[in-house]
């Protein structure tokens, strides 16, 4: 039997696992739902500063008052920013907690502050600032009912609820958000689970990828005591799905749940480095500073295909994106057609990085039209995934070298969880003024809903705007096709989609 102890997220108190709560009981165990100083009701705070260590130690009062003798088992449930003060108080009593449940949160390290988790990027920096400028005291005020999906996805969430949520909210005292978290390592021999929920961006099968890149960082999320498990739903499951949720949590206490696979596990090769699809010839990688050039044995200068990796990608990947099979094989692909590929690589390697990445592309693309071979008024740029959101700049007044932008599989506004709402990142808005810029897009029709939608509202926005929009479509193909789906589904969608970008290279 367990006991388990849970700690809400921002603006919320223990209200918010009423419905879980009762399930949780329902099935024999028993359930604390901690009250922090502060934010809930039923702790008001007794002195002008509250910090994450007032919170941590209401987590460890709860710890303690569990009685040692009866047997049963703690299991720590921290949600959003609910994890910063349930790591802190299982480093300080690891050898009485059984598990630490992430629920739908980051992997707070020691020594970084919860602001550092704060998804609105816009309001983190504003934090930021007031903290450099010495305002470490005062609340940080609750979203109003129609500014929650700045903090996540509100997917799920009926209006009853939404509206519970909104009426319950509490401001959130800026202490425990710039106070940084402390940790002596004990807490990492705790068992632990995540809990993802799909429809706020985070999946097993991407949070596998990132693994998969072979980030030092991250081999931690691959040992034997670390499970996952995923919910269909947004940030607030304990709202949206409280049965899934109790049912999730009791099988995280018996230790069940998904475990991933080990960077350069050989029982399985990582999609990203699995062979291209089709047969194109072997010609020489040429490295100018971080881009790599692959020249066809044709009359110079020809026009160039420039391929963008997505991302986030972790900044310890091994080998970097410009190296991987598919960029190789598509540039090698763009050769073979005449043209010059050029793969590189930009510095995306989290949410808040568009901004640089997006400098790096720019100033690839300069070296590949300063190269002698290339004929600089005739480029094609051609991204993938998350680097969708990087053709804003290239769809907002194109260039006249710019002959044709292409995108595969991309994400076309950023994520709900990705804090990015007032970010100039948005090509559905951009795609206005793309003017007679020929777009050619490949949809894969096994997208993920959430990257779909994004896919779906570009394609209404360039028809709105009569863009040039080509569409590609790969019915049976999933994000990634080119190494996930079988040959027959992808190849005549990816020979489609390069004539056409060779077509406006060469008209």
């Amino acid at each position: 039997m367990q006991v388990f102890i849970m700690v809400a997220g921002t603006f919320t108190g223990a209200h918010v696992w009423q419905e879980t709560a009762a399930r949780l009981v329902a099935a024999g165990h028993a359930v604390h739902a901690v009250a922090l100083t502060g934010i809930d009701p039923a702790r008001p705070a007794v002195s002008a500063h509250v910090g994450l260590e007032t919170h941590i130690e209401d987590v460890i009062a709860a710890i303690d008052a569990v009685d040692v003798t009866s047997g049963r088992q703690i299991v720590l449930v921290g949600h959003d920013y609910g994890i910063h003060p349930v790591l802190g108080a299982a480093d300080r009593r690891a050898e009485r907690i059984a598990r630490v449940v992430y629920l739908d949160c980051g992997m707070p390290q020691n020594g970084v502050p919860a602001l550092a988790a704060v998804p609105d990027q816009a309001l983190r920096a504003q934090l930021a600032e007031r903290a450099e400028a010495g305002e470490r005291e005062g609340v940080l005020a609750p979203p109003a009912h129609d500014e929650w999906e700045r903090w996540g996805s509100t997917a799920d969430l009926g209006e009853a609820a939404l509206e519970r949520l909104t009426a319950l909210a509490a401001p959130q005292p800026l202490g425990t958000l710039l106070q940084p978290l402390r940790l002596t390592g004990a807490v990492a021999a705790v068992p632990v689970t995540g809990v993802l929920c799909a429809r706020n961006g985070a999946t097993i099968d991407l949070v596998q990828r990132l693994v998969d890149f072979g980030d030092p960082a991250l081999a931690v999320l691959t040992a034997p005591q670390v499970t996952f498990f995923e919910l269909p739903t947004g940030h607030w499951p304990m709202l949206s799905c409280p049965a899934a949720l109790a049912d999730v949590l009791l099988r995280a206490a018996d230790g069940e749940g998904h475990r991933l696979r080990p960077a350069g596990d050989d029982a399985q090769t990582p999609a990203h480095l699995r062979p291209f699809p089709l047969d194109v010839p072997e010609l020489p990688r040429e490295r100018r500073s971080h881009v790599d050039l692959y020249v066809p044995d044709v009359e110079v200068p020809a026009p160039a295909v420039v391929f963008v990796h997505g991302g986030p990608v972790p900044a310890g990947a091994r080998p970097s994106p410009r190296e991987w099979l598919a960029l190789v094989g598509y540039a090698r692909f763009a050769a073979a057609s005449g043209m010059v590929g050029a793969t590189l690589d930009h510095r995306l390697h989290d949410i808040a990085d568009y901004e640089r990445a997006a400098a790096d592309i720019a100033a690839g693309v300069e070296l590949v039209r300063a190269d002698a071979r290339v004929d600089a008024e005739r480029i094609a740029l051609w991204f993938f995934s998350g680097s969708g959101l990087l053709t804003t700049d290239w769809l907002t007044q194109p260039p006249t070298w710019l002959r044709c932008l292409a995108a595969s599989y991309p994400i076309l506004a950023p994520l709900p969880a990705w804090g990015m709402a007032g970010s100039r990142f948005h090509p559905a808005r951009a795609v206005e003024q793309a003017g007679a810029l020929p777009i050619v897009l490949l949809r894969a029709g096994r997208e993920t809903p959430e990257i779909a939608a994004t896919v779906d509202a570009f394609v209404t926005a360039s028809s709105d705007c009569a863009a040039r929009l080509e569409l590609v479509d790969v019915p049976n193909g999933h994000h990634g096709f080119e190494t996930l789906d079988a040959p027959e589904e992808t190849l005549p969608a990816m020979h489609q989609a390069m004539r056409s970008v060779v077509t406006h290279l060469t008209s």
